[in-house]
């Protein structure tokens, strides 16, 4: 008898307990956590692959944005990959993404991040690794800084709006930030199973400054002590940032370990007078160009800097992304059109790096992932330049 799929979201209560049990054995989440975290999304960001008409892998889509070059550029993450135990290793995950992947585009989505379980699995529908997610362990013993000029309060409900902007003034001019959905802001305050206590700093501006924590127990002799993860940590001026560290130094009698994520050039470090902290890598996402001159024109480019690329790429799953591209950036904007000479060649899974800064165009070439001349290789590296992308949200 003949295998039939289909793909979409959940049709019925039987499809939402199906996806909460792949989610389950996928994620060895216990079923009521996996309940949990199916519905509270909403089965509007719930994909499906049926085979025969029982659901056999499922996906999470979170509709947000990245900033690149200071622009925020419309993103679709992915999140919860789950296939059923009897349908592994039949390609099944792989034709998931090939269905959403066009739904996607045909949305009109320029780009798609994922932070990989697996990489092959991501590779083969054309995602490459294109930032990194640091961790930041620091000594709260260290943070004597002596700044209590601004306000420090615990936040409220009504505090929500003048947080986001904070926020998004802030990751605006971190290379790879996301400009935040609600998906991302449930997870900043409301973390599986707990709940960070927020706090805002406020100057003659308002908000200036807000972090979110979570305290927890950690056996240590007769006493234990606390460690604080930050699930956010975030300063638009220098007395704010002074006066977070103040504060979460102020823990010391209490805390050791202060930890939060972002990236390997986290400015906060600058204020701590002694190396009393650790910055190690936490994961690398990666990223797919569903629309690569709409991906292209989207991000933000240097000021004050102009040139044009001919790029020829190949892309197995979508047509409209195969074929020759001239780029052109002026003002800190770019325009895409068809054709030209084609002298930087790749795929697109090596744009990926590229597009986003992680990898120079030389060190693709090294990698056998680009090939060029010496004048594309030149004009590249000036266009891509800047600061490596990073991010601190998980999903």
């Amino acid at each position: 008898m003949e295998t039939t799929e289909d793909y979409g979201p959940p049709r019925d209560e039987h499809e939402l307990t199906a996806a909460a049990d792949i989610t389950a054995q996928a994620f060895a989440m216990s079923a009521t956590d996996a309940e949990t975290t199916v519905r509270k999304n909403g089965p509007e960001l719930l994909r499906l692959l049926r085979r025969d008409g029982q659901p056999a892998a499922t996906l999470t889509l979170i509709r947000m944005g990245q900033f690149l070059g200071g622009r925020s550029v419309p993103l679709i993450g992915v999140g919860g990959v789950g296939v059923a135990p009897a349908h592994r290793g039949g390609g099944v995950a792989t034709r998931l993404f090939h269905r959403f992947l066009r739904e996607m585009r045909d949305e009109g989505a320029p780009l798609s991040v994922l932070y990989p379980a697996t990489q092959p699995l991501y590779r083969r529908v054309g995602y490459e690794v294109a930032g990194a997610r640091y961790e930041i362990h620091v000594d709260a013993s260290s943070l004597e800084l002596g700044e209590r000029t601004l306000t420090l309060r615990p936040m409220t409900a009504s505090d929500d709006a003048a947080v986001q902007a904070c926020y998004r003034r802030f990751a605006a001019a971190h290379h790879g930030w996301l400009d935040r959905g609600e998906y991302i802001w449930k997870r900043v305050r409301t973390p599986r199973n707990d709940t960070a206590h927020g706090f805002v700093v406020e100057g003659t501006s308002g908000v200036e400054g807000y972090v979110y924590l979570i305290r927890n127990l950690v056996p240590q002799g007769a006493v234990p002590k606390q460690a604080l993860k930050l699930t956010d940590l975030v300063a638009t001026t220098p007395a704010a940032a002074r006066r977070l560290l103040r504060f979460l130094g102020d823990h010391r009698s209490l805390a050791q370990d202060i930890l939060w994520h972002g990236g390997a050039d986290e400015p906060l470090l600058a204020l701590v007078r002694e190396q009393t902290y650790q910055v190690k890598l936490s994961m690398h996402w990666m990223t797919r160009l569903l629309d690569v001159p709409k991906a292209l024109e989207a991000r933000g480019w240097p000021q004050g800097l102009s040139g044009a690329l001919h790029l020829d790429v190949q892309d197995d799953l979508f047509p409209e992304n195969h074929g020759r591209f001239v780029l052109e950036v002026e003002g800190g904007a770019a325009r895409v059109r068809p054709g030209g000479e084609g002298r930087l060649r790749l795929h697109v899974r090596g744009l990926s790096p590229l597009f986003t800064g992680f990898l120079s165009p030389r060190a693709l070439q090294l990698a056998g992932m680009l090939e060029a001349d010496d004048a594309s290789l030149t004009a590249a590296s000036a266009l891509f330049s800047g600061p490596a992308p990073s991010m601190r949200d998980m999903f």
